[in-house]
């Protein structure tokens, strides 16, 4: 399940797609037209700049902007920045397979598949066909 933090990490991401003609937008204008806490916000655009997904500016003119344009960032990057793994199953959330039964286990494949579909899935949706509605 995306967490509240991911959703709300997505908002972000299309509010400042959204107004980017307006160059580096501020926090404040962000958590008013989302609805969001200036607070909570700030932990996520901290977490998103760090991954070097928004970029910020100090000062009067200061802000956050995206760092891609928004048909260069998928939806999977956003995500996976703030939930870390999206495995269905624990086995499947590290580099390697740990679990004792994987050798044996008749579901281990069907978990897999689903772990590629939702990778496949999420990062073939650019922020920019989210803007556009182009999900079909």
């Amino acid at each position: 399940m995306i967490s509240t933090k991911g959703r709300y990490a997505l908002r972000v991401i299309l509010d400042l797609a959204q107004q980017e003609d307006d160059g580096f937008l501020s926090l404040k204008g962000i958590a008013q037209r989302q609805g969001i806490s200036q607070k909570y916000l700030e932990m996520i655009v901290a977490i998103l700049q760090k991954a070097e997904i928004v970029v910020s500016q100090r000062g009067k003119e200061g802000g956050y902007r995206l760092q891609k344009a928004p048909n260069c960032l998928t939806v999977g990057e956003v995500i996976k920045v703030m939930e870390g793994s999206l495995a269905p199953v624990a086995c499947l959330e590290g580099e390697e397979n740990v679990c004792v039964r994987a050798k044996e286990c008749l579901t281990l494949p069907m978990w897999q598949r689903l772990d590629t579909m939702i990778d496949q899935y999420l990062n073939g949706i650019t922020i920019q066909d989210l803007l556009d509605g182009n999900l079909v």
